[in-house]
């Protein structure tokens, strides 16, 4: 079934691997409108967060004056990477849709696999060392946060 929204993020996706960038492309739709757009930046940008699904979510955002995509659908032109799909978890959009699949991204080199190994791993078991410290000192700001009344949640 063609979708004009999935084919402007495959095309998108096309077109930054032929100007030297990576074979992802987004869009974000609201209203039957695109209102962003993104592709992979990394190396462009030397942005390890700059995929294509988050900078769209931050046009979008940026767009919309909001930091939800309440009521907009995202289309990607792959299945999302763990950080990209944490930042669509935290974006709410009401639906994405996507097109390659992970596996077919680590087929030419895009290999998600092992993020999603590591999160499963206890703290200590993890390749990058996470040590935890000054927590006590820490938990201030979370205090403040739960006794101000004026608070934006999200």
């Amino acid at each position: 079934m063609d979708n004009p929204f999935m084919a402007r993020a495959i095309q998108l996706s096309v077109e930054n691997v032929n100007a030297g960038g990576g074979p992802f492309g987004a869009v974000v739709v609201k209203g039957g409108a695109i209102i962003a757009e993104g592709v992979n930046r990394v190396t462009a940008s030397r942005d390890p967060t700059a995929h294509a699904e988050i900078s769209a979510i931050r046009a979008a955002c940026a767009k919309l004056g909001a930091f939800e995509l309440k009521d907009c659908d995202l289309y990607t032109s792959c299945e999302p990477c763990p950080m990209c799909l944490g930042a669509i978890y935290w974006a709410r959009p009401a639906h994405v849709y996507f097109a390659n699949l992970a596996a077919d991204a680590a087929r030419v080199g895009f290999d998600d696999a092992f993020i999603y190994r590591e999160i499963a791993q206890p703290l200590a078991r993890r390749e990058i060392p996470m040590i935890q410290m000054m927590r006590e000192e820490a938990l201030e700001a979370f205090r403040a946060w739960d006794e101000k009344p004026n608070k934006v949640p999200y």
